[in-house]
C-alpha cells in the first residue's frame, strides 16, 4: 500500500469517528404517535423507521435516532426538544 493511499484511508476513518449521535430517551408523557410524528419531522425518518425507534425507546429506555455531523444534528435535536421529547447529542 502506498503512503498516499494509507493517508487517505486514515482520513476517511477519522471522518467516520467524528460522527455524533442523537439519543432519544423514554418518558412517561409522550404518546407513540407524537414520538413517531416528531421523528418523521425532525429526523427525516420513514414511518416504519420512526415506529421501530419509538418501540426500542419504550422497551430499552433509549435509542440512537440519527447519526451525523454535529452541525446537522444540532437543529434536529432542538426540534425534538421543542416537541417535548428527551434527547441529547453524544
Amino acid at each position: 500500500m502506498t503512503k498516499e493511499k494509507l493517508s487517505e484511508e486514515l482520513l476517511l476513518e477519522e471522518e467516520v469517528l467524528k460522527q455524533n449521535e442523537i439519543v432519544l430517551f423514554n418518558d412517561d408523557v409522550n404518546t407513540f404517535d407524537h414520538v413517531i410524528d416528531t421523528l418523521i419531522y425532525a429526523c427525516d425518518h420513514t414511518p416504519e423507521q420512526a415506529e421501530q425507534c419509538s418501540i426500542i425507546v419504550h422497551y430499552k429506555g433509549k435509542c440512537t435516532v440519527k447519526t451525523g455531523a454535529y452541525e446537522d444534528l444540532k437543529p434536529r435535536c432542538s426540534k425534538l426538544l421543542q416537541a417535548g421529547l428527551s434527547a441529547e447529542i453524544v
